[in-house]
């Protein structure tokens, strides 16, 4: 019984050099555990590292224009009744020229009828005997025969559109009428028109210049009025 007693005498005794010891070896895992999981680190030189530059392209400005708002359309007045109107203008058999306002903007004829010709077969415009319409002279042909038979176009009519359509053509050696074609600018369905009535138009007899038929040229106004 008494040995038991100092073998717990003896323990409790190295009590403290235990906790000594188990103190030094907690410590020294601690250390250990720091070393093991602390990881190197890596120093980058910032200096020497590789550089990208980024150049910012310039966005071009667009310029954005004012977009105008369209004009209403006018609106034309015309009564139900549409006739050609005859002004009663005489035609010279040889005319040099018109009123400036016919050729102010001279146009490429819209039909034209055309033959081959050379220099020595110009059309003449003043002959010794011009040719005649059923016995009667240029204004006789536009009075009788063009503007009795000038329908006016219903597109032209429905639109308000007038105007005076100036028509040339060539009486041929036989009298038949060739070369139609409108010399001013105007509306399309005026000018066909015009073109239509007197390229149908009958026969004259020619006109003859030293004791030969001749080609002749004539240029007519033909003039589109609504009422």
């Amino acid at each position: 019984m008494q040995s038991k007693k100092n073998k717990k005498a003896d323990l409790e005794s190295k009590r403290p050099l235990f906790f000594e010891i188990g103190m030094a070896s907690a410590i020294l895992f601690a250390l250990l555990a720091f070393e093991w999981t602390t990881t190197n680190t890596i120093q980058i030189d910032l200096a020497k590292a590789p550089s990208t530059i980024i150049e910012q392209g310039l966005i071009p400005i667009t310029k954005h224009e004012e977009i105008r708002k369209p004009e209403p359309p006018k609106q034309v007045k015309f009564s139900d009744e549409i006739k050609v109107v005859d002004n009663n203008i005489e035609i010279e058999d040889n005319p040099d020229i018109f009123d400036s306002e016919f050729f102010e903007d001279k146009a490429v004829s819209i039909i034209k009828f055309s033959e081959n010709e050379t220099e020595e077969d110009e059309p003449f415009q003043k002959v010794e005997i011009m040719p005649t319409f059923m016995g009667g002279d240029v204004n006789y042909f536009r009075s009788k025969y063009v503007l009795p038979n000038i329908h006016y176009p219903e597109i032209a009519a429905a639109n308000g559109i007038s105007g005076n359509v100036i028509v040339e053509f060539v009486i041929e050696r036989d009298g038949s009428v060739s070369n139609v074609k409108v010399l001013n600018r105007i509306d399309e369905s005026l000018a066909n028109e015009a073109i239509r009535v007197v390229s149908n138009s009958p026969k004259w007899e020619p006109g003859v210049n030293n004791g030969v038929y001749v080609r002749v040229k004539f240029i007519i106004p033909i003039k589109f009025v609504l009422n």
